[in-house]
């Protein structure tokens, strides 16, 4: 499902969170003797004079959100977000949101002329946080011929803020695409005249959009962006409450994937509760959401283990048994299979029992069944390509993406995010998690990345399909790198499907709706190989957060 992590990073992949959480010098909010996971309490003790100054900052920020100008506003909602403070001003955001939404809605103008940053941050953000907003809001900036204003390619921050804007296109949009081309290639003929710092600040739009990286890993950035304004200063104490919070956090999953006892058996397998754990990290912000983070890193481990099972300990009879165990779902039928199989159908029961459990004592509905559902056509998928191995057999392209959007096994990760933020309180309201669009979305674009990256596992002799490699056969004389910008247009395309079904999504929660779109934005910092296998971006990120 998720990218190998190779030796060369040597700092939080690789190494046992213990060992990780021996070197940090900060006090944990919370001591844990045993592996429940309670919910954790978030306000993490601090001097009185400190409480005292982030009352005063919140005030503050919050004065500011309602009486600065409409410029001001907006760009505070977007600074805001971006230093992962604004579940603390979440009803004033709202506030404005709605307001930018009716003026666009009703054609009204801005306080003066607009400019294309203010527009490009306007249409951006809306998008961004599920207002539809047409794409024609651009075309005061277009000459009578069609193209965008000469003069245009001179504003640098706008054409940064219209670059980013364009990361959000659905498929129809066709003057937005207009304008990603417009201002990528504006700004890449800036950059040779540009200082150090601007240049660099362009080349990280560019390269590493802001739609495209989870926001969590970029804050300490943000942060030194922003550096002296009182967010800044809040944003700073916030993040060492998270970081806190999250240390605690990674300890109990460590704590609970050790007393699970599968490490011991599949001592060849993925051995990351860190890693595994980055994904709710990155999705799940909000500090009181907790307990979701813990549960929801649980069967993302199981995926990467009964991955590796398939991929590396099983064999195909083997597998078949694994499968049918799945699928039966008693502990009757466990006789046939080897010790470590058993004990690994064994752990998934019970860890899916006690989240039913704790889903059912919260929000009144036991899900047992959905998450049932879930892994059993995951096994099958598995299942599948391991017989294609078996066999010798070459898929065509499009039979293998089918199975391997599955074999990503985000459709079980999204089922159990479902139901841990308490969506579907019934069996008729639960149905929807199951004809949703949004899990198809990103499991092609987690499927379509993870085929792109180069690097293998890590100790391990699997063997796993490309579909790289299964439409350059098909197609006669397509070239590697053809190929690859076939499944680049691809990734570009499922990301317009995305964002329009988070447009017009009424039917899912805000919070779901939002780790979606995040957990999607995080996968292309997980593939960011270098020419050594390694993931240097990734590297940094957690070193800023650890």
């Amino acid at each position: 499902m998720y990218p190998p992590v190779t030796n060369s990073i040597n700092l939080s992949l690789t190494l046992s969170p213990y060992a990780i959480l021996s070197n940090i010098t900060m006090n944990k909010c919370v001591t844990h003797q045993d592996t429940q996971t309670t919910p954790i309490h978030t306000g993490i003790s601090s001097k009185k004079g400190e409480s005292i100054k982030e009352s005063e900052q919140l005030e503050e920020i919050r004065s500011l959100l309602n009486n600065g100008s409409s410029k001001t506003k907006l760009e505070m909602v977007d600074a805001l977000q971006k230093l992962c403070i604004n579940h603390y001003f979440q009803e004033e955001i709202d506030s404005i949101l709605k307001m930018f939404h009716t003026r666009i809605s009703n054609s009204l103008d801005y306080d003066h002329g607009p400019s294309l940053y203010e527009v490009s941050l306007n249409f951006r953000i809306l998008r961004q946080e599920g207002y539809y907003v047409p794409d024609d809001v651009f075309s005061i900036f277009k000459q009578k011929d069609g193209k965008f204003k000469g003069e245009l390619a001179e504003d640098v921050k706008g054409l940064m803020a219209l670059y980013e804007a364009s990361q959000l296109s659905i498929e129809g949009d066709h003057m937005i695409e207009e304008a990603a081309y417009f201002s990528s290639h504006g700004l890449t003929k800036k950059i040779p005249f540009l200082d150090q710092d601007e240049a660099t600040m362009v080349n990280d739009t560019l390269q590493h959009s802001y739609q495209r990286t989870s926001p969590t890993f970029m804050v300490k950035k943000f942060i030194k962006h922003y550096t002296g304004t009182t967010m800044s200063e809040l944003a700073l104490l916030e993040l060492a409450k998270v970081q806190s919070l999250h240390r605690t956090e990674v300890d109990i999953i460590s704590r609970w994937w050790k007393d699970l006892g599968l490490a011991q058996e599949f001592k060849d397998a993925r051995n990351q509760p860190l890693h595994w754990y980055l994904w709710p990290m990155a999705s799940l912000t909000d500090p009181s959401l907790s307990e979701q983070r813990i549960e929801l890193t649980k069967p993302i481990a199981l995926v990467f283990l009964i991955d590796d099972i398939y991929d590396v300990y099983g064999t195909l009879d083997e597998l078949i048994l694994f499968t049918e165990a799945v699928k039966r779902w008693d502990s009757n039928t466990l006789e046939q299979l080897p010790y470590n199989l058993r004990i690994c159908v064994e752990a998934l029961y019970k860890v899916t029992q006690e989240i039913s459990d704790k889903i059912f004592k919260k929000y009144g509905f036991n899900p047992n069944e959905f998450l049932k559902q879930a892994w059993r056509n995951l096994c099958e998928a598995f299942l599948v390509e391991a017989k294609w191995f078996a066999l010798g057999h070459m898929p065509m392209a499009d039979d293998y993406l089918k199975n391997g959007m599955v074999s990503t096994g985000a459709h079980v990760v999204i089922v159990h995010l479902f139901f841990l933020l308490g969506g579907g309180t019934s069996k008729e309201s639960a149905m929807i998690i199951n004809d949703n669009k949004i899990s198809p979305c990103l499991a092609k674009i987690l499927r379509l990345w993870d085929d792109l990256g180069s690097a293998k596992d890590v100790n391990q002799d699997g063997h796993d399909g490309s579909y790289v490699t299964y439409y350059v056969k098909e197609n006669k004389g397509c070239s590697i790198q053809n190929a690859r910008d076939h499944v680049m247009g691809m990734i570009t395309n499922t990301w317009k499907q995305l964002t329009k079904e988070c447009l017009y999504q009424n039917q899912f929660s805000d919070t779901f709706t939002k780790a979606c779109q995040t957990l999607a934005r995080t996968i292309p910092l997980m593939y960011n190989y270098d020419e050594n296998h390694s993931l240097p971006l990734m590297e940094d990120y957690i070193k800023s957060m650890f």
